[in-house]
Protein backbone atom coordinates (compact mmCIF):
# COMPACT_ATOMS: atom_id res chain seq x y z
CA UNK A 1 0.00 0.00 0.00
CA UNK A 2 1.31 3.27 -0.61
CA UNK A 3 0.60 6.67 1.31
CA UNK A 4 0.11 10.02 0.57
CA UNK A 5 -0.01 12.27 3.87
CA UNK A 6 -0.41 15.92 3.79
CA UNK A 7 -1.01 18.24 6.58
CA UNK A 8 -3.32 20.82 6.87
CA UNK A 9 -2.18 23.43 9.83
CA UNK A 10 0.12 20.88 11.05
CA UNK A 11 3.30 19.31 10.08
CA UNK A 12 3.38 15.61 9.38
CA UNK A 13 6.50 14.84 11.88
CA UNK A 14 7.95 11.31 11.28
CA UNK A 15 5.83 10.24 14.54
CA UNK A 16 2.63 10.92 13.07
CA UNK A 17 3.77 9.37 9.83
CA UNK A 18 4.80 6.02 11.55
CA UNK A 19 1.66 6.34 13.26
CA UNK A 20 -0.45 6.64 10.23
CA UNK A 21 1.53 3.90 8.14
CA UNK A 22 1.29 1.54 10.71
CA UNK A 23 -2.34 1.64 11.56
CA UNK A 24 -3.60 2.52 7.83
CA UNK A 25 -1.28 -0.20 7.05
CA UNK A 26 -3.08 -3.07 8.65
CA UNK A 27 -5.56 -2.70 6.11
CA UNK A 28 -2.69 -3.41 3.17
CA UNK A 29 -3.99 -7.38 3.82
CA UNK A 30 -7.47 -6.09 1.83
CA UNK A 31 -5.64 -4.23 -0.93
CA UNK A 32 -3.09 -4.94 -3.91
CA UNK A 33 0.35 -3.71 -2.94
CA UNK A 34 -0.22 -0.45 -5.24
CA UNK A 35 -2.89 0.72 -3.76
CA UNK A 36 -3.00 3.97 -2.70
CA UNK A 37 -4.11 5.63 0.11
CA UNK A 38 -4.60 9.34 0.29
CA UNK A 39 -4.30 10.65 4.47
CA UNK A 40 -5.16 14.41 4.85
CA UNK A 41 -4.19 15.43 8.61
CA UNK A 42 -5.77 18.56 10.09
CA UNK A 43 -6.13 20.92 13.15
CA UNK A 44 -8.49 23.04 13.70
CA UNK A 45 -8.67 24.31 17.28
CA UNK A 46 -8.37 21.66 19.64
CA UNK A 47 -9.76 18.92 16.93
CA UNK A 48 -8.04 16.89 15.47
CA UNK A 49 -8.79 15.30 11.91
CA UNK A 50 -7.96 12.38 9.35
CA UNK A 51 -9.58 12.12 6.45
CA UNK A 52 -8.48 8.75 4.81
CA UNK A 53 -9.49 7.99 0.76
CA UNK A 54 -8.81 5.09 -0.73
CA UNK A 55 -9.63 4.93 -4.30
CA UNK A 56 -10.39 1.34 -6.02
CA UNK A 57 -11.81 0.57 -9.11
CA UNK A 58 -15.24 1.47 -9.54
CA UNK A 59 -15.38 3.11 -5.88
CA UNK A 60 -14.16 5.35 -2.70
CA UNK A 61 -13.28 3.98 0.21
CA UNK A 62 -13.70 7.19 2.34
CA UNK A 63 -13.58 7.65 6.16
CA UNK A 64 -12.81 10.48 8.43
CA UNK A 65 -12.48 10.97 12.41
CA UNK A 66 -12.21 13.90 14.67
CA UNK A 67 -11.11 13.96 18.26
CA UNK A 68 -8.90 15.76 20.41
CA UNK A 69 -5.79 13.75 19.76
CA UNK A 70 -4.27 12.66 16.26
CA UNK A 71 -3.07 9.31 17.38
CA UNK A 72 -6.89 8.58 18.77
CA UNK A 73 -8.14 9.80 15.79
CA UNK A 74 -6.12 7.39 13.28
CA UNK A 75 -6.95 4.69 15.63
CA UNK A 76 -10.75 5.37 15.03
CA UNK A 77 -10.04 5.63 11.17
CA UNK A 78 -8.36 2.34 10.78
CA UNK A 79 -10.92 0.61 13.08
CA UNK A 80 -13.97 2.22 10.67
CA UNK A 81 -12.27 1.37 7.29
CA UNK A 82 -11.77 -2.02 8.40
CA UNK A 83 -15.37 -2.42 9.57
CA UNK A 84 -16.48 -0.98 6.09
CA UNK A 85 -14.37 -3.56 4.20
CA UNK A 86 -15.82 -6.22 5.98
CA UNK A 87 -19.63 -5.45 6.50
CA UNK A 88 -19.91 -4.09 2.43
CA UNK A 89 -17.08 -6.39 1.37
CA UNK A 90 -20.63 -8.24 -1.45
CA UNK A 91 -21.34 -5.08 -2.54
CA UNK A 92 -17.59 -3.20 -3.18
CA UNK A 93 -16.05 -5.77 -4.84
CA UNK A 94 -17.62 -6.63 -8.18
CA UNK A 95 -15.89 -10.18 -8.86
CA UNK A 96 -15.71 -8.71 -12.45
CA UNK A 97 -14.85 -5.26 -12.11
CA UNK A 98 -13.33 -4.53 -8.60
CA UNK A 99 -11.78 -7.55 -7.75
CA UNK A 100 -8.29 -6.79 -8.78
CA UNK A 101 -8.24 -3.94 -6.79
CA UNK A 102 -8.85 -5.88 -3.65
CA UNK A 103 -6.36 -8.63 -2.40
CA UNK A 104 -7.40 -12.35 -3.10
CA UNK A 105 -7.40 -13.03 0.39
CA UNK A 106 -10.38 -10.48 0.90
CA UNK A 107 -11.96 -11.12 -1.96
CA UNK A 108 -11.96 -15.28 -0.94
CA UNK A 109 -13.07 -14.63 2.64
CA UNK A 110 -16.83 -14.35 3.66
CA UNK A 111 -17.97 -11.95 6.81
CA UNK A 112 -20.59 -11.51 8.53
CA UNK A 113 -23.18 -9.17 7.48
CA UNK A 114 -23.89 -7.94 11.24
CA UNK A 115 -26.45 -5.21 10.33
CA UNK A 116 -27.93 -5.26 6.84
CA UNK A 117 -29.29 -2.08 4.90
CA UNK A 118 -33.19 -1.95 5.24
CA UNK A 119 -34.95 1.18 3.43
CA UNK A 120 -37.50 1.55 5.64
CA UNK A 121 -39.36 3.96 4.04
CA UNK A 122 -39.90 5.64 0.60
CA UNK A 123 -41.17 9.61 -0.59
CA UNK A 124 -42.65 10.69 -3.44
CA UNK A 125 -42.71 13.66 -4.45
CA UNK A 126 -42.79 16.34 -7.43
CA UNK A 127 -39.48 17.79 -8.03
CA UNK A 128 -39.75 21.46 -9.09
CA UNK A 129 -37.43 23.53 -11.05
CA UNK A 130 -35.41 26.17 -8.91
CA UNK A 131 -32.28 28.06 -8.05
CA UNK A 132 -30.08 26.46 -5.87
CA UNK A 133 -30.36 29.40 -3.34
CA UNK A 134 -34.28 28.87 -3.33
CA UNK A 135 -33.97 25.31 -2.91
CA UNK A 136 -31.63 25.79 0.35
CA UNK A 137 -34.54 28.47 1.45
CA UNK A 138 -37.40 25.55 0.81
CA UNK A 139 -35.10 23.08 2.52
CA UNK A 140 -34.91 24.92 5.76
CA UNK A 141 -38.42 25.76 5.74
CA UNK A 142 -38.72 21.77 5.72
CA UNK A 143 -36.42 21.56 8.54
CA UNK A 144 -34.47 18.99 6.62
CA UNK A 145 -30.95 18.78 5.90
CA UNK A 146 -30.94 17.63 2.20
CA UNK A 147 -33.16 18.81 -0.10
CA UNK A 148 -33.71 17.46 -4.24
CA UNK A 149 -34.53 19.33 -6.89
CA UNK A 150 -34.14 20.13 -10.50
CA UNK A 151 -31.82 23.13 -10.97
CA UNK A 152 -34.02 25.28 -13.00
CA UNK A 153 -30.50 26.76 -14.67
CA UNK A 154 -29.17 22.90 -15.79
CA UNK A 155 -32.23 21.13 -16.05
CA UNK A 156 -30.37 18.06 -14.03
CA UNK A 157 -31.51 16.61 -11.03
CA UNK A 158 -29.22 18.41 -8.13
CA UNK A 159 -29.07 18.46 -3.85
CA UNK A 160 -28.60 21.23 -1.59
CA UNK A 161 -27.27 20.08 1.89
CA UNK A 162 -26.90 21.55 5.72
CA UNK A 163 -22.64 21.55 6.13
CA UNK A 164 -21.27 22.66 9.48
CA UNK A 165 -21.31 26.15 10.27
CA UNK A 166 -24.68 27.52 8.30
CA UNK A 167 -23.08 26.67 5.47
CA UNK A 168 -24.77 25.10 2.31
CA UNK A 169 -23.33 22.39 -0.33
CA UNK A 170 -24.18 21.32 -3.56
CA UNK A 171 -24.11 18.33 -5.15
CA UNK A 172 -24.41 18.41 -9.28
CA UNK A 173 -24.06 15.38 -11.64
CA UNK A 174 -21.07 15.50 -13.70
CA UNK A 175 -21.32 15.85 -17.21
Amino acid sequence: MKFIILGRGIDVTPGLKAAVEEKIGKLEKYFNPDTEAHVTLSVEKDRQKIEVTIPVKGNIIRSEQVSNDMYVSIDLVEEIIERQLKKYKNKIVDKQQAASSFSKMYVENDYMDDEEIKIVRTKKFDIKPMYPEDACIQMELLGHNFYVFINAETDQVNVVYKRKGDTYGLIEPEA
